[in-house]
């Protein structure tokens, strides 16, 4: 029986715990880790059974499969852990694997096996297809409410009053690599478009925020010598957390199945 531990206790770590707990994915919740320890008693008590609140360290050895659902900065921890060594790692927070690549090819010499769910995208079989025969241009525009990007460190050092935007505007326009560093809990997206295609630096990515808009949008469109290819996702945000689209939690659930 696989052993999953849980690095994150917010809406998709929690989520993916109770699918666990449920025996919607086969296996045994054996640990949890949050750096809040309130968030990981608060789920602890909703689960019918109990796994342990424990330290990264703990988790992983304690884990054949870990779930990163904490942000890019669990994914550099994790993956800096010699214990992480012929494990499975799920990453949710994508943009985690861009901005280190050599933290990533070391882990793979230790034969970590990565998963990456498709997240909140539709088409990247397309799109790795497409690399194949050579992509000229890739683009992704991200249109999202504007609660949905709060705290972003790009909105913050740009000083963009995201209450004030009363129609859609384009808060960014960057390539993937700016945009995981601009905003690291929301455009995981465009990582997960570069590493199907042309990498982070020549993936281009525009960002709108939409007061009218109830969705996160996510449009992808491919330039390859195998033809264009354009999908559109429109995802309800979940709701306990507007950054989050539902579909993101539902493609890790599908992915441990």
């Amino acid at each position: 029986m696989r052993r999953f531990g849980v690095v994150g206790c917010g809406v998709i770590g929690s989520e993916i715990s109770r699918a666990i707990d449920r025996g919607i994915i086969s296996g045994r919740l054996t640990a949890l880790c949050d750096t809040n320890l309130q968030k990981a008693q608060t789920l602890l008590k909703k689960l019918n059974k109990k796994p342990r609140v424990c330290s990264l360290k703990v988790l992983i050895k304690q884990s054949d499969v870990i779930i990163e659902a904490a942000g890019p900065g669990a994914v550099a921890l994790l993956l800096e852990h010699n214990e992480i060594a012929r494990k499975t790692l799920l990453v949710m927070s994508a943009g985690g694997l861009i901005t280190n690549p050599t933290l990533v090819k070391r882990a793979s010499q230790k034969q970590t096996k990565i998963l990456l769910p498709s997240g909140a995208l539709a088409g990247l079989d397309g799109v790795r297809a497409a690399s194949v025969a050579g992509i000229t241009e890739a683009v992704l525009t991200t249109t999202k409410p504007p609660r949905g990007l709060k705290g972003a460190p790009y909105c913050i050092q740009h000083d963009i009053d995201l209450d004030g935007i009363t129609k859609p505007r384009c808060i960014f326009s960057g390539n993937v690599m700016q945009a995981v560093k601009g905003f690291p809990a929301n455009i995981n997206v465009a990582a997960l478009l570069a590493m199907a295609g042309i990498g982070p630096h020549k993936t281009k990515v525009r960002i709108i925020a939409d007061p009218h808009t109830k969705t996160n949008t996510h449009q992808i469109t491919v330039h390859s010598k195998a033809g264009v290819i354009t999908t559109k996702t429109e995802n309800v945000p979940s709701p306990s957390n507007p950054k989050t689209s539902y579909l993101a939690v539902m493609s890790a659930i599908a992915a441990l199945k």
